[in-house]
């Protein structure tokens, strides 16, 4: 064993999956939580607008974007030949710089931005629904890895 796979933290694909399905829900849920609070205090028809754009916001996002990213995730670790896989393999190394922009920006907006919270709710509410049905994929893939 040399010293490099010595420390690496590694664990077998089917927790992997499921770590990556964690991961997914938890922001997806975050960034909805985020969202619903901003419309607590929007009255009226007008909150059911702002949740009616963010749905349609999630349904292209899940469409065109997460739910392919998850499906390309999973087939890339089922293709990995070892049993046991660094836990953060559950996305590509090349994503990880992506993931620390995304999260600078939503710090950014959340904190600075002068987008008002209700406007801001359609797009936390488009990601974090989008990120949370794609999460449902990684679920399917350990449901299917336990039946064999």
């Amino acid at each position: 064993m040399t010293q490099t796979n010595r420390w690496t933290p590694a664990t077998r694909k089917i927790w992997l999956h499921l770590f990556a399905g964690l991961m997914w829900s938890g922001v997806g849920i975050m960034l909805v939580a985020f969202a619903a609070q901003w419309l607590g205090f929007v009255h009226s028809w007008t909150v059911l607008l702002l949740i009616l754009a963010g749905l349609l916001l999630a349904a292209g996002i899940y469409f065109f974007g997460f739910s392919k990213l998850a499906f390309s995730n999973i087939l890339r670790i089922n293709k990995i030949p070892k049993e046991r896989i660094c836990i953060f393999a559950f996305q590509k190394w090349s994503s990880y710089p992506l993931v620390l922009v995304m999260i600078a920006m939503g710090i950014y907006l959340r904190r600075y931005s002068p987008i008002p919270k209700p406007y801001l709710a359609i797009l936390y509410l488009g990601l974090g629904a989008s990120l949370f049905v794609s999460s449902l994929q990684y679920y399917s893939q350990v449901v299917r890895a336990n039946r064999k």
